[in-house]
């Protein structure tokens, strides 16, 4: 396993653990909807980057709980956690490597595009 190389990040590897506990971490993806087409996490919920501070009213709900931001590759969920953080949000990480490591480690069956 290669070390998180930001803070703000987590391993795909450890979000399977967080995903098993209870309650699991609320998982937002923050990438596009054709990309959501293309290859998607189950239970996600679906905030593209451009929308976040839009949608600040709704994932205010979740300022609280552990949260993991993803996107592609790692880079557009690290500018939403540190948008969020920004807002007040306390636990909240960015998928290391994104949906593309996330296939590559965890679970072949998600699509690489």
């Amino acid at each position: 396993m290669t070390a998180a190389k930001h803070p703000w990040e987590i391993e795909p590897a450890e979000l399977v653990a967080l995903l098993e506990a209870t309650p699991p971490p609320v998982v937002i993806d923050c990438r596009e909807a054709g990309e959501r087409i293309a290859a998607s996490l189950p239970d996600t919920i679906h905030v593209p980057m451009g929308d976040t501070a839009a949608r600040m009213p709704e994932l205010e709900d979740h300022a609280d709980a552990t949260v993991v931001v993803h996107c592609h590759h790692g880079v557009r969920s690290l500018q939403v956690v540190a948008f969020l953080k920004e807002a007040g949000f306390t636990d909240v990480r960015s998928l290391a490597g994104g949906i593309d490591r996330w296939s590559l480690e965890i679970d072949s069956a998600i699509p690489r595009y």
